[in-house]
């Protein structure tokens, strides 16, 4: 199985420098870029090639939010995973309505960072709980009428949607609902139609503003 290529931008040096050096130590990722900023955007990502994204919020020139934003429309593919300091409901909100896939916080960098890049990878959204509530009560406060609605999901496609909402992989939420991986995929498949969305991000936000979940 072929490394998952990574890019960073990051402003901070060391910090920039300690992720580079985490992720060409680990096993199953390698750094293809490590950037200090977004300018030449288009540029970087197309010499680097990468899978995953590591994003910082706030950099200078370009924000994290903004060159999201050019990722998400001309590198649809590439998975990309905010870097915070805190865990900023605004910023994380405008990262993921964006396209951002999840977001880590920089002081679990150590222990975390390979994980939560392979379970992005391997279909998950890293995003706690806690962050995903007050993004949902984001779009209810400028949507406070908004009418309830379960999309005519079924009562797999649910729960395959409630483990999704809790930052599970594909393999965790096979082994949870008792089914294949490939399974899981199809009821993916099925959700993202009947919910008219076209990431995990945009799911388990809508299934969450819907109360579905």
């Amino acid at each position: 199985m072929m490394d998952i290529k990574v890019v960073i931008f990051e402003d901070n040096d060391e910090l920039r420098e300690m992720i580079f050096q985490i992720i060409n130590i680990s096993e199953g990722v390698s750094c293809t870029g490590a950037y200090r900023d977004a300018t030449d955007l288009e540029f970087k990502m197309r010499r680097s090639q990468p899978d995953v994204v590591l994003m910082d919020i706030e950099m200078p020139r370009i924000t994290g939010i903004e060159a999201v934003r050019v990722i998400s429309e001309k590198f649809p593919a590439v998975l990309v995973m905010m870097q915070t300091i805190f865990e900023d409901s605004e910023k994380v909100f405008d990262s993921i309505c964006a396209g951002a896939s999840g977001y880590l916080l920089k002081n679990s960098l150590s222990d975390q960072l390979i994980p939560a890049i392979k379970e992005l990878k391997a279909g998950g959204a890293p995003m706690s709980a806690g962050i995903a509530r007050k993004i949902v009560s984001r779009f209810q406060e400028q949507n406070p009428y908004i009418e309830r609605d379960d999309y005519k999901l079924s009562v797999r496609e649910k729960d395959v949607l409630i483990h999704l909402s809790k930052g599970m992989s594909y393999k965790m939420i096979a082994g949870a609902c008792f089914i294949s991986i490939d399974t899981v995929k199809s009821h993916l498949k099925k959700i993202y139609e009947k919910l008219h969305v076209n990431s995990k991000s945009e799911a388990v936000i809508k299934a969450m503003r819907n109360r579905i979940v």
